[in-house]
């Protein structure tokens, strides 16, 4: 089963509650955190995470784009989000961060940046519950997907098969019409679109139609 997460870093944040009802068919709300530092960019604080339950009761998983993610995790705990999602490049204590993470009892990820290697996931791929692949370089929405990482989800999805685990994959990042497909033949169990959805004339259907995978 193929689930959508909404990226709302194109959505129009203005109009924040009605960029947020066209996605109502998405089944995570993606939120990417960044911090001028880890990528080149500044987006959103946690306190849009209470800001959009709201007017929401889709799941919100927070993506960690910073560095010393550690830092971060008390506040967005108390937000009320499902998911946090961490970046591998931030950590020295990968594991530790992981751990700290379910103990708060959210849902945990790790990210991987395109020209990051799946070794750092061989001692903590059972403990996490998605694998987020950028398939862009993080910091703007709108790019292009980087075709390289579609070996790379299929590496990863190897892994997954041999341990018995379940991991899912999402992949982040210049996903559309053209190459969903193939994306998901490759592996991928989450599709986290912005440009995609929010430039469609009807947002909605354009999610249940990358749901309807067959």
């Amino acid at each position: 089963m193929i689930e959508v997460g909404a990226s709302i870093l194109n959505a129009d944040l203005l109009n924040l509650r009605k960029e947020i009802d066209k996605v109502s068919t998405a089944d995570w709300l993606h939120l990417d955190v960044m911090d001028g530092h880890f990528v080149p960019n500044l987006t959103f604080g946690p306190m849009f995470v209470p800001a959009i339950k709201q007017i929401s009761n889709i799941p919100i998983e927070v993506h960690l784009m910073v560095e010393n993610p550690e830092k971060f995790l008390d506040l967005y705990a108390q937000t009320g989000c499902q998911r946090i999602i961490i970046h591998a490049e931030t950590s020295k204590h990968l594991h530790r961060l992981v751990q700290q993470i379910k103990e708060y009892q959210f849902e945990v990820g790790v990210a991987l940046n395109p020209a990051t290697s799946l070794d750092c996931l061989e001692y903590i791929l059972e403990s996490l519950d998605v694998v987020l692949i950028m398939t862009v370089n993080p910091g703007f929405g709108g790019q292009s997907l980087i075709v390289q990482t579609l070996s790379k989800i299929k590496k990863l999805q190897q892994m997954i098969t041999e341990l018995d685990c379940n991991c899912k994959i999402a992949v982040d990042g210049g996903v559309n019409w053209d190459n969903y497909r193939n994306l998901v033949k490759a592996g991928a169990n989450q599709l986290i679109t912005g440009t995609l959805i929010y430039n469609a004339s009807d947002a909605k259907n354009s999610i249940l139609q990358l749901k309807d995978f067959c």
